[in-house]
């Protein structure tokens, strides 16, 4: 699923596309030129396919666990912020998660909260929130925030 009506482009594998992924590992073939460790690499994928496939653990759940999310975040934010500990908004920073799942980013965020490097606020003009804005809302203590500051670590 791509959404190219803004910029930079915001891509996401939806399941079915996961599914297709690990389908077609079994039968396709490293491109024509490629020296020996891609086809090492498609050989090696070929045959941990299978045996993930038979224990319920696909590919993207083994990709997905080696990213650090608080880490995730922190780059998403870097890359939306102006300068440190600028305000973004949540319903921009959500979708550069790489597909976390809602309740998980909300989880950190809350955790990084904590730690008090990370502050939350609602936006004070609602005239101004979208739909998309409101779907992004983290709610701490009966308010809906819409807005992420990270400090430097």
């Amino acid at each position: 699923m791509s959404d190219t009506t803004t910029r930079p482009y915001v891509h996401r594998i939806t399941d079915d596309g996961i599914r297709w992924c690990e389908n077609a590992i079994a039968t396709v073939e490293p491109p024509t030129g490629t020296g020996a460790l891609v086809r090492e690499v498609f050989g090696l994928l070929r045959g941990v396919a299978p045996i993930l496939r038979r224990y319920g653990i696909s590919l993207a759940d083994i990709f997905r666990a080696g990213d650090d999310l608080e880490s995730v975040i922190r780059a998403a934010y870097l890359e939306l912020s102006v300068k440190p500990q600028d305000w973004v908004r949540l319903a921009k920073l959500r979708p550069k998660l790489n597909g976390a799942q809602r309740d998980e980013v909300d989880a950190v965020l809350l955790e990084m909260v904590k730690t008090g490097t990370v502050h939350l606020a609602p936006d004070s003009n609602r005239k101004v929130l979208t739909d998309a804005d409101h779907a992004a809302a983290i709610r701490v203590a009966g308010e809906d925030n819409h807005l992420v500051a990270i400090e430097e670590s």
